[in-house]
């Protein structure tokens, strides 16, 4: 039995219409759980060469990230038949209430996941040991040569952060990270391309800078320089030439992200210049993308994101029908 919705709250704090039917279950010394996942794409194991995990927006709307991923797959040049397309979902405590979901499900505070913060139950585990647990259990595929961690807004939020501190991936297959019009990132001193004028506390602070780590970033952090194992790692980053607009009802619009540009573009692009001064050498790739807004439909659905998720070889061969049940925040 579900519980009522109440349609006056903001969007992302309402329950999800729909939850994955599949589970993904992660055991660890801290406790176990179990993620909804939508599966498309592949369905032969021992022909599986790439895997994308896919990662929602702040909606949590799983589904929607998978018909986007699927269509993504339909206008390249990949092949189908070799890749597998995984999106994790990540609930909130009140999804699992609402659609009376087993008690081994994990739940998060409405947006933690985005910052890897553990769960609030059944235990204490991050969205980036989720991640952590995808990359080990796909890296024993047999024909497995490269795993893609891709995500827009919100899940561009966690691709990010994980890609910073999981560097326990770096010990199985390639692994790529795609990042697409997050609202924030993290930096790795004091400096902002946008300081503010008002007393800003939290400027430094997780998730905007690496002081008051959570927990598994903490673990990490005394494991590897984070910033070099960033700077070395694959990462290609997406920005929405249209995604400007100051006042985009999803944008973080707190102190520390003001302090790092007036909208998302602005912020990608200072992101990049930044990385760029501290490592003339960086290895990661930029694309803005022409035309396109806050909408992860238009970023993946595109040449250089279907190159993004699929390898450099891949380039968009077809058009396929646009759908407002696409990924979108």
């Amino acid at each position: 039995m579900t519980t009522p919705v109440d349609e006056t709250r903001p969007r992302n704090e309402v329950p999800v219409r729909v939850v994955g039917a599949a589970r993904f279950r992660i055991a660890t010394p801290r406790g176990s759980g179990a993620v909804p996942v939508f599966l498309g794409g592949a369905t032969e194991r021992a022909r599986i060469e790439r895997v994308v995990i896919m990662l929602h927006g702040r909606l949590r709307d799983a589904d929607a990230y998978l018909r986007t991923a699927e269509r993504a797959l339909q206008a390249a040049s990949a092949a189908a038949e070799s890749t597998l397309l995984v999106v994790p979902q990540f609930l909130a405590t009140a999804d699992v209430e609402h659609h009376a979901l087993d008690a081994d499900t994990l739940h998060w505070e409405w947006t933690s996941w985005m910052g890897g913060f553990d769960a609030r139950g059944p235990c204490a585990l991050s969205s980036f040991d989720v991640l952590d647990a995808l990359i080990e259990h796909y890296a024993r595929y047999p024909a497995l040569r490269d795993i893609v961690i891709a995500g827009h807004s919100g899940g561009a939020q966690v691709a990010h952060r994980y890609a910073i501190v999981g560097c326990a991936s770096s010990r199985v297959a390639r692994v790529r990270h795609v990042i697409a019009n997050p609202s924030s990132y993290v930096y790795f001193d004091a400096s902002r391309p946008f300081p503010t004028s008002l007393p800003c506390d939290d400027v430094n602070d997780w998730k905007y800078g690496l002081a008051r780590l959570p927990r598994y970033a903490r673990a990490n952090a005394g494991a590897c320089d984070l910033e070099a194992h960033y700077a070395r790692s694959d990462v290609t980053y997406l920005l929405g030439e249209r995604d400007c607009d100051p006042l985009h009802p999803a944008l973080d619009r707190t102190c520390a992200a003001n302090a790092q540009g007036p909208h998302r573009l602005a912020r990608g692009r200072a992101y990049y210049a930044y990385l760029l001064a501290r490592h003339p050498r960086l290895i990661h790739r930029y694309h803005e993308v022409p035309g396109a807004g806050h909408s992860g439909e238009a970023m993946f659905v595109s040449d250089a994101g279907v190159r993004a998720l699929f390898g450099d070889d891949v380039r968009l061969v077809r058009s396929v029908d646009a759908d407002a049940g696409g990924a979108s925040e």
